[in-house]
């Protein structure tokens, strides 16, 4: 596999430049949602992560380079964004670390046993299916409405991967807070820690983030909001 971007790909670098991503010039691209959930998700060392709907990998990628897990699993049902994931892993020299598997996240219970993982990651689509208006472009398409999956089934997908007390890490739309707590609750993953981000001052919230642990007790800590537009924000701190 050649790893080096080709004509119709952009190659951005990261941490320093110690990591290079390679995405596609037109086609779904990140946003600072995945550089917002790698801040805030919490691994620990030794850890097995696993990223449901990981796109081109950035977020494992970022971890992979900040944490001390042991592995991460990225899971990708579009053909085009999972070579592109494993060309990335190539690319960064990672393959001892970083397996990218093209599948359904859907159909997992056929490939890992339960509780197989320690965390769960996911940016999943935040517009229903039907609702707004859909991109022209598949890949954008997909990454965006609940095409592939809805909320509800990924993370019933996630709390089958989790044993007792594993973690599940999310970033949502804050407009669908409401969904995204009864269906986490539903699943028995309680809802731990929330932060909200905001585009800037004086304007409402955009996403919201949570770290829920499976079968753990119900008190849950509001942390302080994220502001983007502040001088030391955490996306102007990690963008390219």
């Amino acid at each position: 596999m050649n790893p080096w971007p080709s004509v119709d790909e952009t190659l951005d670098t990261f941490l320093d430049g110690s990591l290079r991503i390679l995405q596609k010039k037109k086609g779904y691209r990140f946003s600072v949602d995945a550089v917002l959930l790698h801040r805030f998700a919490r691994i620990k060392r030794d850890e097995k992560v696993i990223d449901l709907g990981t796109g081109c990998g950035i977020l494992t990628l970022l971890l992979s380079q900040t944490t001390r897990a042991r592995s991460f699993v990225g899971v990708e049902i579009q053909q085009g964004l999972e070579e592109l994931a494993r060309k990335n892993v190539v690319l960064n020299h990672l393959q001892s670390r970083v397996s990218i598997l093209h599948q359904d996240f859907r159909e997992l219970r056929q490939t890992f046993p339960a509780g197989a993982f320690d965390v769960v990651l996911s940016n999943p689509p935040y517009r229903k299916c039907r609702t707004g208006r859909v991109n022209p472009s598949d890949e954008k398409a997909v990454a965006r409405h609940e095409i592939k999956g809805s909320l509800e089934e990924m993370i019933s997908i996630a709390s089958y991967l989790l044993p007792p007390r594993g973690r599940c890490y999310l970033i949502y739309s804050a407009a669908r807070v409401v969904d995204l707590l009864v269906i986490l609750r539903r699943h028995r993953l309680e809802p731990k820690r929330l932060q909200f981000v905001y585009p800037g001052v004086g304007e409402g919230a955009a996403f919201v983030l949570s770290e829920s642990v499976k079968e753990s007790g119900v008190e849950s800590i509001i942390m302080e909001p994220l502001i983007l537009s502040a001088p030391d924000s955490v996306a102007q701190r990690t963008a390219p």
